[in-house]
């Protein structure tokens, strides 16, 4: 015969030494203090004890401060790089033609610093005049993307 409705464990868990249920004193049991936390309970300003499991989890970014952004304030997301570090991973961001080196770095802005010894052809989002002047001076150049002048009218 299959059972079909167990009993309760409070209704189980009586009769000789059972008062208890395996808690020890009855005081001991009673109200949610005497329970702890679930999950992440505990985790705040003086979670000590819970350290090494966050940071493997989460890293070293969980404890401490964080500035404050107001809701209107945009953060500044374009991405940049230096023609420096183009120098120095040429093989990484292009490949080598009979033109020169062809890079595209279409989501980046090229900033100036740092110099050339390679004719670069890249095609960039944007750049500062001193990288385009850098460029420029070792034959190469920096293509970007042509400029709609009904949008710049409208964004001032």
């Amino acid at each position: 015969m299959i059972k079909t409705h167990k009993r309760k464990k409070v209704s189980r868990m009586h009769g000789r030494k059972m008062g208890t249920h395996g808690w020890g004193a009855r005081k001991k049991h009673k109200k949610s203090g005497h329970r702890g936390g679930t999950g992440m309970a505990g985790t705040g300003k003086r979670g000590d004890q819970k350290k090494t499991l966050i940071t493997k989890l989460f890293g070293n970014d969980y404890f401490g401060k964080r500035g404050i952004t107001s809701k209107k304030t945009k953060r500044d997301t374009k991405q940049r790089i230096n023609i420096q570090q183009i120098e120095k991973n040429l093989e990484k961001y292009g490949k080598k033609t009979t033109k020169g080196w062809e890079i595209n770095l279409s989501k980046y802005k090229i900033l100036g610093k740092g110099e050339i010894k390679e004719k670069l052809i890249i095609t960039a989002n944007d750049s500062s005049k001193s990288a385009k002047e850098k460029v420029e001076a070792r034959g190469g150049k920096i293509i970007l993307p042509k400029k709609d002048p009904t949008k710049e009218k409208n964004e001032k």
